[in-house]
């Protein structure tokens, strides 16, 4: 049984003016910044790639809109998702979320976040296949043999990956991988697997009790198999190219005929770690490499601790912790899954109304900086606001979010300030045609 709500979300209004108050800025950043541009399109070009010209990675301006799902298992679990384009030119993250599986194994869930690389051929076909492969091992059965759901967790991706590669060789593609972190949640145990550079974090009694270690091609363990396998690693990349050093797919990195799948320059192998459950137990954040390039585990864990306590919908907790990473920086599709047990905080009436106290502070201190600003002379632009806030000592901002993740609420503050001055200067021009 799987029990959810899904939407398409569009981002409010506000927040698409700040793209356009920042898009000039961040355009010339992609185009001239970088010493060169080459990679972007010329202006009135249809789309089609130019002979000779690598199409830019990222956009002039970010796809804003978030996928968005939420669902519960009757054992007491609850889930969200959100997901979001961003910057990048294309979306390749795609995701599972399985609160109950089939069968006997009802009080068992699965949760899987894949991140496509080189087109999302890949991370589409896994996100429709992999449970099924790993299923199909007859390994996996609620009698929960520890070793036996381990071993049928990597056979599944080993068989995944194997017929990739048929599928690959029949349909004429080599390029296109994806990395895959998910978790397989029992009456006992949460399984974490890992292959790549997405992560996931359990937060146990307040604080980061377990996350996934990055496949990244410079760790010691990882630079020797790709080494050995006669490749190199230049520029923190495999053959200065791919940045993750285990995924599923990537074939051009598993040519080494004389070496099995787990010592090719890219492995398709799992790490896999088993963690007894806990009554502390909170919750799981499942995430792609766009939300851990800008936070940290640490600051992760607080944040969503904190947004528990204030948000009754656990998919405004994520659409939260994706806005956080935008304003952070991230230039990446951003995927997230939050994963709720029990002992998640719970909505609190003390943490609501200090909520409420900030955001009524910031909403008069970007009074105060509107009007200082515009007695100046013209009109003060969103950005000029937010740099005198950023300088300004604001207490209770939310923990591991700062001053960015209230950035939608001073927006919204700043758009209701530049209506309000508009309407009294109309007033004040309709008073002086009068008289």
């Amino acid at each position: 049984m799987r029990t959810s709500r899904k939407g398409a979300v569009e981002m409010p209004a506000f927040v698409r003016q700040l793209v356009k108050e920042t898009e000039k800025r961040v355009t010339s950043f992609f185009k001239g910044g970088r010493g060169g541009g080459g990679g972007e399109l010329a202006e009135g070009e249809d789309g089609a790639e130019e002979e000779g010209v690598i199409p830019s990675p990222y956009l002039d301006r970010p796809v804003l809109d978030k996928y968005m799902e939420e669902g519960c298992a009757s054992w007491g679990l609850t889930y969200a998702l959100a997901s979001m384009q961003g910057w990048r030119a294309h979306m390749e993250d795609f995701h599972n979320c399985f609160p109950q599986l089939g069968g006997e194994l009802s009080h068992w869930g699965f949760f899987a976040v894949y991140d496509g690389h080189a087109g999302s051929t890949v991370a589409q076909h896994c996100s429709r296949n992999l449970l099924d492969h790993i299923l199909g091992t007859g390994k996996i059965r609620a009698d929960e043999d520890v070793e036996q759901v381990n071993e049928g967790i990597k056979e599944g991706f080993f068989l995944m990956d194997k017929h990739l590669h048929a599928m690959a060789c029949r349909e004429g593609w080599e390029r296109g991988g994806t990395t895959v972190v998910s978790t397989v949640i029992t009456p006992h145990h949460i399984y974490f697997v890992n292959c790549g550079d997405s992560r996931a974090v359990l937060c146990r009694g307040g604080r980061v009790a377990f996350s996934t270690e990055d496949h990244k091609p410079f760790c010691p363990g990882e630079k020797e198999r790709i080494e050995n396998a006669g490749g190199s690693v230049t520029l923190q990349r495999v053959n200065g190219s791919l940045a993750v050093s285990r995924a599923l797919g990537d074939f051009s990195y598993k040519a080494a005929e004389w070496r099995p799948a787990t010592e090719q320059m890219v492995s398709p192998e799992p790490e896999i770690c088993t963690v007894e459950r806990s009554p502390a137990d909170e919750f799981v954040v499942l995430a792609c490499d766009g939300v851990w390039d800008t936070v940290s585990n640490e600051e992760l864990c607080a944040f969503v601790r904190s947004r528990l306590r204030v948000c009754t919908d656990l998919r405004d907790v994520c659409s939260q912790v994706i806005d956080l990473c935008l304003y952070k920086g991230s230039l990446d599709n951003i995927s997230i899954i939050l994963v709720c047990f029990p002992g998640a905080p719970q909505l609190s009436p003390e943490a609501l109304h200090q909520e409420a106290e900030l955001e009524d502070f910031l909403e008069c201190k970007v009074a105060e900086i509107f009007e200082e600003l515009s007695g100046r002379g013209d009109e003060p632009d969103l950005l000029s606001v937010l740099t005198v806030l950023a300088s300004t000592v604001i207490p209770g901002l939310p923990p591991g979010g700062g001053l960015q993740s209230k950035r939608n609420c001073i927006i919204s503050a700043y758009y209701q300030q530049k209506e309000a001055r508009k309407s009294r200067l109309s007033q004040e021009l309709g008073s002086a045609d009068s008289t």
